[in-house]
């Protein structure tokens, strides 16, 4: 693991609020020039600590209004049935996130779609015909009240 001091876990704070700041704008909140902060950003991405910027998008107005977890279920424990399903997963857009699970479950998946019936299509029509799948668990979200939060930061 790298090596950060408390000034990179300043800016790591920083770029997880808001990942579009400049190297002046993190140099004036980090006291430095921007041509420290700017060094100190690429050290973190060169060593792997920052792995990607993205957008936060609001998935209700793409049309995305039903967001759902599902619990996966395996039929068999054979190295093929879990990359038949990693195979699935990965073609599925509606599939956002897919985390493997001790337990009953062997994945939890986080999935948009744009209404009920497309849900039930999901559920119905791809992952329950696939031979890798046994069992399907379904929970909709109702409401998410905290955002996905940033990293806590020691």
């Amino acid at each position: 693991m790298p090596q950060i001091d408390q000034t990179d876990r300043r800016l790591l704070k920083l770029l997880q609020r808001n990942a579009q700041l400049t190297s002046q704008e993190l140099g004036e909140a980090l006291n430095l020039s921007a041509s420290q902060a700017g060094r100190r950003r690429q050290r973190l991405e060169e060593t792997g600590m920052i792995t990607r910027y993205a957008a936060q998008i609001d998935p209700r107005k793409l049309g995305l209004d039903v967001q759902a977890f599902m619990q996966v279920e395996l039929a068999s424990q054979a190295p093929q049935a879990a990359q038949a399903f990693q195979q699935l997963v990965e073609s599925c857009a509606d599939i956002t996130s897919v985390w493997t699970l001790t337990g009953e479950s062997d994945f939890l998946m986080r999935v948009y779609c744009a209404n009920l019936a497309a849900l039930n299509d999901l559920i119905h029509r791809v992952l329950l015909p696939h031979p890798a799948v046994a069992r399907v668990h379904s929970q909709i979200v109702l409401d998410q009240t905290k955002r996905d939060a940033p990293l806590p930061l020691p």
